[in-house]
Parts: C-alpha cells; structure tokens; sequence
C-alpha cells in the first residue's frame, strides 16, 4: 500500500528508509497538532492520510521501523485545552489504507489466513465512501444525545456536545435504539455550501478556508456553539462504538438499522462477495465524485459479519477488518533549486529537495525526499536504474509526486529543461553539521555521519526522541525547546533535563525571563520534569533512541526483563557472543550483497559459524545472547543495536547517569490465575483449530511469553503436524511439549 513502486520502498537501506520515516513522523506529529489544537489546519484529510499510508508502508516493508514507529500506536493528537475531555469508552480508531487493487487482494487474503478459511469460502464485505471530513461520535442513553465528541486522540475526545446539536442531521433523540448507542460517523460541509461559507467570509473580511473538510473541522470546533450553528455542516453515520445490545447480525444490516433510527447514512454503500466486486464499486464511485458534491478520497471496506469482525479484533491503532481504498495520488512540475543535507538521530545523511513552492493537491509545496545519493544519480541500491536512470541535478525541472506526502518525492526529471549550466549534485562525504567523516559502509544505501555525540544534530534528534510523546512525554518541553536549551548549554544529555531546575534554577528565576516562558509555564515544565522522574521501563528503552529497538520491542524487552537492572547485566554478559556475530556479520557482507542462490547462502552460514567458533565465546554468553534474540519480536538485529550502545563507553556513561536519577517501574506481572502465566511458550509446526496470530494473542493474553525459538528457557513447545528441529531439539532439553488439543486443554475456560 504505498505511494511509490513497491521496488522503490524495499530497494531503500535500512537506514535511508528509518530517515525517511523520521522525517515523515515529524511532520505527521505538526500535522496533527495543528489540526487536533490549533484548528489550523495544514493537511487536508485526504492529504494527511495518505502521509500516514507512505509512513506505514515503510514500517511494512521495513519490519524493524514498526519498532520505532511513534505515530503507528496514535491516532489523532490530544486534546486542545478549550474543550472538556472526554473519554471515549470504546477507542475512536483510524483505518489502514490500500492504493492499489493489488493491496486490497491482499487485504482479503490476510483475512481469510487470519481466519483460517479457505480461497473458496464465503466472505462478504460492505464497500462504502470514505467522506473527507471530521470523525464525530454521538452517545444517546434511553434515546436522548447525551455527549457528542471528536476522536481526539483516539482514546480521549472533546466534548462538542452544544455543537454537535446545531447540526441538522444529528438527531436529538431516537426511538427503538439500545439504552446506550454510541453513533460514530464524519461531519462533513458541501461543496456548494463551502463555496458560499467562504463568499461570505470574504465579505466580513474574514478567514477563508482552503477546502471543505477544514471548514467542517473548524466549524465543529469553536468554542462558541452559535458560529457552528451559522455554518452549514452534515453528518453521515456509519459506525458505532458503546453499546447495551447488537445493532444488527450484519454490517450492512446495521447501517440500515442507523437509517431506519433517523440517522443519514451514504447511499452508495453496497455489500458484495469478491474482491473484484469490490473493485468495480470502487471505480465507480471513483467517475462519480466530482458530482457528489462534497469530498471524499476513497473507498471503505468492511468484513459484513459483525461476529468475524469481533474475531478479528484489532491491531494498536487499525481493525483488521476494515480498510480504505484510496483515490490516486496528484502530480506538479516545479523547479529543483538545490539540495540539502539532514543530519538525522541515527546519523543518517537525507537529501532534500528544496523546490520552487508549487501546488500539489491544494497544498504548497517547497521540500520533497530525495531518499540517498543513489536514487539522486538515478539507480536503486542494488545498481539497476530507476528514472530510466536520469540523474537529478539542481536547477531540474522535476515532477513531484505528492499523494499527502508531508515531504513529497521527486518522481521524474525533464531532461529537455535542464539549464546548460546545470550539473550533478556531489554528495557530501563529511557531516555537514560536525565535519565528521560521512561513511558508506558496503552493502548500505545510506552514508552516515561518524560523530556519534560529537554531532549536535545526532545530539538534539536524539534528545527530541527522548522527549516525545511515546518516550518521556514531558509536558513542555517539544522540539522547540529542545533545541532553545540545547543551543544554550543547558541540556546535553538526557540526564541533564532532570538538573535543570537544580543547576539553572533556581531555575525558574533564569526561565521565566526568557522568550516563550513565563512564571506559569515555567513552574509547570519542572513540575512535568519531576513527575517523569518515574518511569516505566518500557517507555525508558524506547526513549533511548537506540537502532531498531521501537516502542514494540521495547516493551518486549521490558516483558522479559522486568527491570533495567537485569537487562543491562544480561547485555553485559552477552556481549562477547554478540562481538562474535557481528565480526561474523562484517566477514559476510560481501557475501550477503549477492546472496540469491542456495549454494552461496550457505557458504554464508559456514562462515558465521566458523567466525563465531573460532572467537571461543563463554557459555554464559552464548546462554544471554540466545535468551535475548529468542525474545519474540527481538532477534539477532535488535540484539546487536542494544550490544552496541550499551558497549560504547560514552553512551553507557550517559545512560547509567540517567538511570540513577530514575524509578523505573516494571511492567504489571502476567495474570497469578493463568496456568500458562509468566511461561515462555513456543509454537511450531501447523496449528488446525487457530490460526498462529490468535495462538500467540491468546497465549500473550493469558501472562505467557511467546518465542520464535526453543532454548533452555522455553516450558512449553506446542507442536502441529510437520513440527520439525524445533521438537527435536524441544526433546532433548527434556520441555514439556503438547499436541494442539493439549495446549487448548491446558487454557481451556481462560
């Protein structure tokens, strides 16, 4: 489900892919509180979904980024302080997202492996419009509207109850409903309507709006419910969250049923058997839209069968059984003024188009990725050519493929409008921020800056990530202030957040004076500092920002640990067997480049076994290492990353001072009535009654730990049919291994 051709995403390093994912990120999270708390918004809907679809396909096809994806785990922003909270009692969540049919084959597939049913088994789905507005939720008890509110952040809204009654379609009290029926659907402005709004704005002198959607936005959410009332605002229902009492059996049933209780819902909406069903539905709604007469950007499908749906659940922030199709994305011609050079977290050297601003979409555009110095001269990673291999040189007439790109790509060159005076771009082969050397190493598309904490860029994204919302979250203190006392010596290190009051402080008398703080704000950063001096260890390894170990993993790591103490002491004992894996990862490289036929990959296994026999590693080493890289989720990547930072002399010194000013809290012990609780669980060969995710959800659910290897730690192996070395080697450890049946024997009534 991406913007660009899948070769382009899956031919990007690593590390050229993490930049640009953290570059996204960044924008995503402007975007957000933009729209979310300033009621300025810089996306349209369309835009900023499709932004959010270019940074989940990287995650997809990058496994190690979901790790460190901050913004896959959110939804919307919190709250803007002029309105009361409120908590949504069933999360507002938001929808994965398809741009090629080939990603909505896939979507029904993965149900169908989800679920265990076979190719040629029922399985219908609803196919409805995705409006292009804002999400509104409606809670009626015995029939009345209670509360309305926006997502928000997903789990907690505004309350916009007095607005929300201003709007025609919004019933304010419905007969034949369950005692509690929340009703969630998208207030939306038409196009007429929209053009009238800003003829009339126009005339008082005030604010235009861009498009619909920012208009609808803006107008549910002023503080003054009389201004909602004078704008011209529709809702269309198409979803539900708490309820006493099902709606329906059926998906479409139930949207019938909301029409039938007085709510608008789209009249397009349709319930069809096939993907290619789907699809045409999809294509003609597509040659209907622009007249509609109001906005939407795609297409929503849905499982029809509410009791599949339950069983399919839901991932962090998406339901597995739903997605939106989106339309194309938009395309401009501008011209490349020059090049510059990001210096990200990790080190990474990201090139960046600055662009004569153009629109795209009805966004202006000024910055576009260029990804690396490879795609810059027209080839991907492995050599082939990309662009018909047309080099991008500054000065290019280039065409800019936006799709809600916050940074939006380069998609091609104009070679016929290329200046004869133009010429190539020489890619920097020293940081431009410190003057380090930049180094490439083999096999990696991305160069990368060899400060480490000499680097004041590294520095300050580093201390940014530290701060973030799924890291520290100190109330605050964002990027801006990050870089206003980096930029002043008062913050190097992590630690030196938790000193600031101390060493500058009396604090506040140095603070308040300065631009941007005042009395108020600056007692309440201190007062935020010291309440995150206890934190929880999961959020702590995450907030390290060290390679490839995300907020998923970090919570694993922190799972199977349980204090920071005993993760450092295992990294400490493990580290000569991963200086052994990684010498046998430097001795391979040059292998892995061309490693496609059998013979060669495993030419590659004998030489790591022969690098890391012949390095005699300690058996309590060994032992540490294997219990690290079983850890389901972890494996050898992650563990080389933690073995790294913890083993550089100055970022261990950095991270033992911040660790001694801290409570790290271990994460809540697995349930004392489980069986299975606080057991590491393997499961292998094939299992016929579940399917392998619900095995691990109901295994993980239950307190056990869920392995991708068997070792001496593993209790139980649950071994189907084929079980291969795996139950072999589960044997000859002597662990408990149990048939399907067993296992379910085992859990049953839990």
């Amino acid at each position: 489900m991406t913007d660009a051709p899948a070769n382009e995403i899956e031919n990007l390093s690593p590390e050229a892919a993490k930049a640009l994912f953290l570059t996204l990120e960044a924008r995503l999270a402007a975007a957000d509180l933009a729209y979310h708390q300033k009621d300025d918004p810089v996306l349209s809907d369309a835009d900023y979904d499709s932004a959010k679809r270019k940074y989940r396909a990287l995650a997809d096809h990058f496994p190690e980024l979901a790790n460190s994806a901050s913004l896959l785990d959110a939804v919307g922003a919190p709250v803007s302080s002029g309105f009361e909270k409120v908590q949504h009692a069933v999360r507002m969540l938001s929808l994965g997202n398809a741009f090629e049919d080939q990603d909505v084959a896939d979507f029904e597939r993965s149900i169908r492996k989800y679920l265990g049913l076979s190719a040629d088994a029922p399985l219908a789905f609803t196919a409805e419009p995705k409006i292009d507005g804002l999400s509104l939720s409606l809670r009626y008890e015995n029939g009345d509207l209670v509360q309305a509110a926006t997502r928000g952040d997903g789990s907690t809204g505004e309350n916009v109850t007095a607005n929300a009654r201003t709007i025609a379609d919004v019933p304010q009290h419905i007969v034949g409903a369950p005692d509690v029926l929340e009703v969630r659907g998208e207030v939306y402005m038409s196009h007429t309507d929209f053009a009238a709004l800003n003829e009339r704005q126009i005339e008082r002198g005030g604010k235009t709006f861009a498009n619909p959607r920012n208009a609808a936005a803006g107008s549910l959410r002023q503080l003054d419910a009389e201004i909602t009332r004078s704008r011209p605002l529709n809702f269309f229902a198409y979803s539900w969250g708490d309820l006493t009492e099902p709606l329906a059996k059926t998906q479409f049933e139930a949207i019938e049923r909301l029409s039938v209780l007085g709510f608008t819902t789209n009249p397009l909406t349709q319930k069809f058997a096939t993907v290619s069903e789907m699809i045409a539905h999809y294509r003609s709604i597509e040659a209907q839209r622009a007249t509609l007469g109001y906005d939407i950007d795609g297409v929503v499908y849905k499982v029809n069968d509410l009791s599949l749906q339950d069983r399919l659940g839901f991932r962090a922030t998406t339901p597995r059984w739903a997605i939106a199709h989106k339309f194309p994305a938009e395309l401009a011609w501008t011209r490349l003024e020059a090049i510059d050079i990001q210096v990200g977290r990790t080190g990474a050297l990201s090139p960046v188009a600055r662009l004569t601003p153009v629109t795209v979409g009805g966004v202006v555009v000024s910055n576009a990725t260029l990804h690396n110095e490879d795609y810059i001269q027209g080839r991907d990673s492995k050599g082939a050519a990309i662009r018909d291999g047309k080099e991008i040189f500054p000065g290019d007439w280039v065409q800019i493929y936006r799709a809600g790109d916050v940074i939006p790509k380069v998609a091609d060159v104009d070679l016929s409008k290329r200046p004869a005076e133009a010429t190539g771009f020489s890619f920097p082969i020293t940081c431009p921020e410190c003057g380090s050397p930049a180094v490439r190493e083999e096999g990696d598309a991305v160069r990368r800056c060899s400060g480490g904490v000499i680097c004041p860029a590294q520095a300050v994204e580093k201390l940014k990530h530290f701060v973030s919302r799924a890291a520290f979250d100190i109330d605050g203190m964002g990027a801006k202030q990050i870089e206003q006392f980096y930029n002043d010596g008062w913050i190097k290190q992590p630690a030196d957040i938790f000193d600031i009051q101390q060493n500058y402080g009396s604090g506040l008398q140095q603070l308040k004076n300065r631009e941007g703080w005042g009395e108020k704000s600056a007692n309440k950063l201190f007062v935020a500092i010291t309440d995150k001096k206890t934190i929880p260890l999961g959020r702590l390894i995450f907030a390290l920002g060290i390679r490839n170990v995300g907020e998923v993993a970090a919570k694993d790591l922190a799972l199977h640990y349980q204090s920071w103490t005993a993760l450092a002491q295992a990294l400490d004992t493990a580290l000569p067997a991963a200086q052994a894996h990684r010498a046998a990862d430097e001795a391979v490289s040059e292998e892995r480049i061309h490693a496609a036929q059998a013979n060669r990959r495993a030419r590659i296994t004998e030489t790591r076994n022969s690098v890391v026999a012949q390095m005699a590693v300690p058996d309590a080493a060994q032992i540490a290492w294997d219990d690290l890289t079983s850890i389901d989720g972890i494996g050898p990547t992650v563990g080389l990353s933690l073995s790294d930072a913890l083993s550089n002399t100055a970022e261990r010194a950095a991270i033992n001072r911040l660790t001694a000013v801290l409570t790290i809290v271990a994460p809540d012990a697995p349930a004392a009535e489980s069986p299975v609780s606080g057991k590491t669980v393997v499961f292998t060969g094939t299992l016929e009654k579940m399917t392998r995710a619900e095995a691990k959800a109901r295994a993980e659910g239950l307190g056990a730990k869920v392995s991708g290897s068997v070792s001496k730690k593993t209790d139980i192996l649950v071994a189907g049919p084929g079980a291969g070395s795996k139950e072999k080697k589960a044997q000859e450890l002597g662990i408990q291994i149990l048939a399907e049946d067993g296992w379910l024997e085992l859990i049953e009534g839990l």
